[in-house]
């Protein structure tokens, strides 16, 4: 109970830097290094009250020119979009939350190793004409209750196109999902707290990630799982 309220104040902490942080890249701007369009933004939220499993799932449209859309829809390019995910949450945070990477898979902590917040396996990628997707199955953490440590719940990023459109500019969905996630804060505390705390977290970065995709500066990727020029 003393590592989660440690958890707990530290998510409280992160919302405040978060505040912060989304305050100062506003005062910045930036539209003009902007090489798509981000529209419809959504958040769908919502717990199983029987279980306590949770499902969230914020998606976007990317409108984007057709050839820097075939540039990026490769294997290489899909494994830097999940590395942005993680260098984001790390930029957005101020490095209060960063993430640790591993054989096993890859960690993410209150500053240091002894705080994992979550854990998760390697990612498994999936690809082809119309659908991208990484998947990180959801291992531990302090963060994480019990009965969700057996890696049945995960997170997801998911592109989808329509292939052989000749459109000059084309649209991109892109989904983020949470799913079958049993939070630690609503089963030892409670369900209130996790909605103002974690949740919130998660769907304002979230959002802020999604936004951020209008630059297409995707990260170099920590692990090299594919080679530069490989097509599955």
């Amino acid at each position: 109970m003393t590592a989660l309220l440690i958890a707990l104040a530290a998510l409280a902490a992160v919302i405040a830097v978060l505040t912060a942080s989304l305050l100062l890249r506003g005062r910045k701007g930036g539209g003009d290094r902007a090489r798509a369009s981000i529209q419809r933004l959504a958040d769908d939220t919502s717990i199983d009250r029987e279980t306590g499993a949770v499902r969230s799932v914020q998606r976007a449209d990317v409108l984007i020119e057709r050839e820097a859309l075939e540039e990026i829809w490769t294997p290489v390019q899909l494994e830097r979009l999940a590395r942005t995910y993680w260098r984001f949450l790390t930029r957005v945070t101020l490095g209060l939350i960063r993430v640790i990477y591993s054989e096993r898979g890859r960690s993410v902590v209150l500053l240091a190793a002894p705080f994992r917040l979550l854990s998760f396996e390697p990612p498994e990628y999936e690809m082809d004409g119309e659908r991208g997707l990484v998947r990180w199955r959801i291992e531990r953490g302090l963060l994480v209750a019990r009965r969700g440590r057996d890696g049945a719940g995960y997170l997801q990023i998911e592109v989808m196109r329509t292939p052989g459109d000749a459109a000059p500019r084309q649209t991109m969905h892109i989904e983020v999902a949470v799913v079958n996630f049993y939070p630690a804060i609503a089963s030892r505390l409670s369900l209130w707290l996790y909605n103002a705390t974690q949740s919130r977290i998660h769907v304002v970065v979230t959002y802020g990630f999604l936004r951020s995709l209008a630059r297409l500066d995707l990260a170099e990727s920590r692990v090299g799982r594919f080679k530069a020029g490989e097509s599955g």
